[in-house]
């Protein structure tokens, strides 16, 4: 179920105004399953641990957003720049990050399994312990990744 207070909070599209909520409210569950954010602007927002499954995040910009923790699976993250983000033990399955930025990102520990990541580009990412398969990895645009 979302929390509509929060959706309306995220949408403001305030970084600052958010994070603020969230440091007030460290114990309080994100829940925005399914919501729409498409081509909303979240960078730097901290969603660490945050229900954001089958979400539309299509086009987001997500650059250096903390999203450690989040439950991302069979959201729709394609065409996202989720470039510098933070994404360790995130849980992606089945997530749609084709074409999506993740230059530099940190997926430490996340799972991709089923996820759709065509054209994503992987470069400078790290991947140490993530799951993800080595098919997956050949249809990204990968360059340089820490295993």
């Amino acid at each position: 179920m979302v929390n509509q207070q929060q959706l309306d909070l995220l949408k403001q599209g305030v970084a600052t105004a958010w994070n603020t909520w969230r440091d007030e409210h460290p114990d309080t569950p994100i829940r925005l399953s399914g919501v729409d954010l498409s081509e909303a602007n979240l960078g730097e927002v901290n969603l660490a641990g945050a229900d954001l499954s089958r979400a539309n995040l299509s086009r987001a910009d997500l650059n250096t957003t903390n999203l450690s923790q989040a439950r991302l699976a069979q959201a729709d993250l394609s065409g996202a720049n989720l470039a510098g983000s933070d994404l360790s033990d995130a849980d992606l399955s089945e997530a749609n990050l084709s074409h999506a930025d993740l230059n530099g990102a940190d997926l430490t520990g996340a799972n991709l399994l089923g996820a759709n990541v065509r054209e994503a580009l992987l470069e400078e990412a790290t991947l140490e312990g993530a799951l993800i398969t080595s098919e997956q990895l050949s249809q990204a645009k990968v360059g340089h990744v820490g295993l």
